[in-house]
């Protein structure tokens, strides 16, 4: 599956994300079920769709199969809903935002920064899934530090403001291209676990949950108040066990612990039986510049991939 590129009028992910897989469309194309290109694939389902680029491929490439998609982040839910339900709304305070931003100077961007940060932890407070608040959502994510989505203990959101002159705000014609792709999606906002109805013979499953950190300050699981540990990699594994006994493919993308640590054999024991791929990546979220350097990373699946070479582990180890 080749790369959706810019020039090609293909809708494209319109949010910043920590973990977003376009770059490695190519790599993961690979690891698709041969059965999407013959026509088995009835079903897609992606139950953490973050900023949802291997979907978007995904929907295009393979325009008849159904689309189910889902995450636990409920701003991130209803900013796709608005999207799905009237572009238009979400576009017009986008532009107006854009115009403003790059006609101020540095103290106006961070004051227009906060100001719309204020009003969407109001609404995040209420509940707000407005498409003033999916508009909202997306400026933050565009001018916000590195384009991470971080709430604190409470559930606000605390990221600070990222230092930008003229970032690309407010991209009309590529929203109104997700927005079609949406009108042809059903959004199931929560858990994972709300997935199982529609997870079955002739589905593939794609997961990208929040990655197992490498290290310490490496860790983005602040992307929901309740994190993501090694035990909820466990119960992931469980689920995506039980999916493939189910008759799915079952897809898992997941940071290489052996980067760091060449012993660590985590995701293989939570896995057996499951096929282990890794593929290069390059960082591109990270304080520093010199740690944005490419890493592996690992794709988890159900059955033998057909494009690249994997091994299969039987059992734990």
């Amino acid at each position: 599956m080749p790369t959706v590129r810019k020039e090609d009028g293909a809708a494209r992910p319109f949010l910043k994300w920590a973990g977003g897989k376009s770059q490695l469309l190519p790599a993961f194309s690979g690891c698709f079920p041969a059965e999407l290109g013959r026509g088995g694939v009835r079903r897609y389902v992606e139950p953490f769709v973050g900023s949802g680029a291997v979907w978007l491929a995904v929907a295009q490439q393979y325009p008849g199969v159904e689309l189910v998609i889902g995450d636990l982040n409920p701003a991130l839910m209803a900013t796709y809903r608005a999207l799905q339900e009237d572009v238009e709304a979400v576009v017009a305070p986008l532009e107006a935002w854009q115009a403003a931003y790059w006609a101020a100077d540095e103290a106006g961007r961070k004051a227009l920064f906060y100001e719309v940060r204020e009003a969407f932890n109001a609404g995040l407070a209420r509940g707000d899934e407005s498409a003033a608040q999916a508009a909202r959502f997306v400026f933050l994510n565009r001018t916000g530090f590195n384009g991470l989505f971080r709430v604190n203990a409470a559930g606000r959101f605390n990221v600070p403001p990222g230092r930008y002159r003229r970032p690309r705000i407010a991209d009309a014609p590529n929203l109104r291209r997700v927005a079609a792709v949406l009108r042809r999606t059903r959004i199931v906002a929560g858990d994972y676990r709300q997935m199982d109805r529609w997870i079955g013979p002739g589905t593939f499953v794609y997961c990208d949950p929040p990655y197992r950190p490498l290290s310490r300050t490496a860790s983005f699981t602040a992307y929901i108040p309740e994190g993501f540990d090694d035990d909820a990699q466990r119960r992931l594994a469980a689920a995506c066990r039980a999916w493939a006994d189910a008759g799915a493919w079952v897809m898992v993308s997941n940071a290489d612990p052996r980067n760091t640590d060449p012993d660590d054999r985590f995701f293989e024991t939570i896995y057996p039986g499951f096929w282990f791929a890794r593929v290069s990546a390059r960082r591109s979220i990270n304080a520093r510049p010199d740690r944005r350097g490419p890493v592996r990373e690992l794709v988890i699946t159900s059955y033998p991939p057909p494009g690249v070479e994997a091994v299969r582990v039987f059992t734990p180890r």
